[in-house]
């Protein structure tokens, strides 16, 4: 089939790739000059199956509005808060029941145990070499921290995932460059897990894709979308459009504005994240692999020679505009953590990026509701979590054989469409 995938970050470039492996006729439109430029540009790059799991949770409404008056909050609101934020909030304020909670977790969680496996029968296959290691510890500061956390302890129990609950000491010789000034009570070992350089990857498959025959075309955005018997995709600046047999649809944030015309209204909104990258100065003083700390909800990453602190969760505002405030944030808890990690003087690079977020948290792997269209949209700070196993699963499903995992739950229909 000649297939148009509209969208060229991880989720576009996976998708393209596992398409254009299925032996279609590919071709990437991207409004970029190259992939990966926007959400999946510099990422925490935590590969975290266990810990993936909706934001609309119990207690979360709670927990927001407690933290909107924090200086170190993790969950901001940023003015203007337009009227699809406020529409989107609501939303997800119901979408925080139990009973929704759970089945959305299992259904995330699903794909991404999936997703992790995909990615590394790719990586061995195509002998990929990006920026990666292996470990996840999540540090917790206080008693507090360490009762919150007993039921995601749980699950981790009940999903047969391996752990270590650690004291300190123990800790320190996991990561042994963690700061001897900084306390903490406990921390989670978890070995099985991973972080890796989103971009660094999301190139080389689009290299590999290239090798497939897939065609990219950088600066090409698309305007307008058709569905139906012909689909067609027109790019701004072209007189014509160009016809299709499918459309597959990895805008991110922008899907929700190219699907309006078409009569489907998605609650997609932008939630934004920052994070900093520098060189790193000695490495003896860099963490191993991957910290969280869970009390500010910020990760500390290490990405070859570089080191990178991610977190924040930020709805409303322009994209354009970076607070200080989460910057502050990310400055301190790498401070107390790895204060001699970063290369100030060569450095830091600042980077707010929109996660395209769905309001109850699993993202949309499915037809689109119109014939030729199919979405792979909405997944929200687990983009690299849940790449490539959308990616297989959308590529089955539109050569119309079943995917290797369940996909309920990934479909309109949740949204009510």
């Amino acid at each position: 089939m000649k297939i148009a995938v509209i969208g060229a970050g991880i989720v576009g470039v996976t998708t393209a790739y596992e398409l254009g492996r299925d032996g279609h006729a590919v071709t990437v439109f991207e409004r970029r000059g190259a992939a990966a430029e926007e959400t999946s540009f510099a990422n925490a790059g935590i590969i975290a199956p266990g810990y993936v799991a909706p934001w609309a949770a119990p207690g979360m409404p709670g927990k927001v509005l407690g933290q909107l008056l924090q200086r170190h909050a993790s969950i901001r609101m940023a003015w203007p808060l337009g009227v699809d934020d406020v529409k989107w909030a609501w939303k997800w304020y119901r979408a925080c029941r139990l009973d929704t909670y759970l089945a959305n977790r299992a259904h995330m969680r699903r794909l991404a145990f999936y997703s992790r496996a995909r990615l590394h029968a790719i990586r061995n296959e195509l002998r990929l070499e990006y920026d990666r290691s292996d470990g996840y510890l999540v540090v917790l500061r206080t008693e507090r921290d360490r009762h919150m956390v007993q039921p995601s302890l749980q699950v981790l129990r009940d999903a047969g995932i391996p752990f270590r609950l650690l004291e300190p000491e123990q800790a320190r010789l996991v990561e042994p460059a963690l700061d001897s000034n900084t306390a903490f009570v406990a921390a989670i070992e978890l070995p099985d897990d991973e972080v890796g350089n989103c971009r660094q990857f999301a190139l080389l498959l689009k290299n590999e894709a290239q090798r497939n025959g897939v065609k990219f075309r950088f600066n090409a955005t698309v305007r307008n979308l058709a569905a139906g018997p012909q689909p067609a995709v027109w790019v701004q600046g072209e007189p014509q459009a160009t016809e299709f047999d499918v459309v597959v649809l990895c805008a991110g944030v922008a899907s929700a504005q190219l699907l309006r015309p078409m009569g489907l209204a998605l609650p997609l909104v932008s939630v934004h994240g920052y994070s900093l990258s520098a060189s790193i100065k000695e490495p003896l003083n860099a963490p191993r692999s991957a910290v969280m700390d869970e009390h500010y909800k910020v990760a500390i990453t290490r990405l070859g020679n570089r080191i990178r602190v991610a977190g924040g969760a930020e709805l409303g505002g322009r994209a354009a505009d970076k607070h200080q405030a989460p910057l502050r944030t990310l400055y301190k808890v790498l401070q107390d953590w790895f204060p001699g990690a970063a290369n100030r003087s060569s450095g830091i690079q600042e980077w707010k990026g929109a996660r395209p977020m769905l309001p109850d948290g699993p993202p949309l792997v499915c037809a689109g509701g119109a014939a030729g269209l199919w979405l792979n949209i909405g997944h929200g700070s687990s983009g690299w979590a849940l790449s490539c196993g959308s990616a297989r699963a959308m590529a089955d499903m539109v050569a119309g054989r079943s995917a290797e995992l369940d996909m309920t739950g990934f479909d309109l229909a949740r949204l009510g469409h």
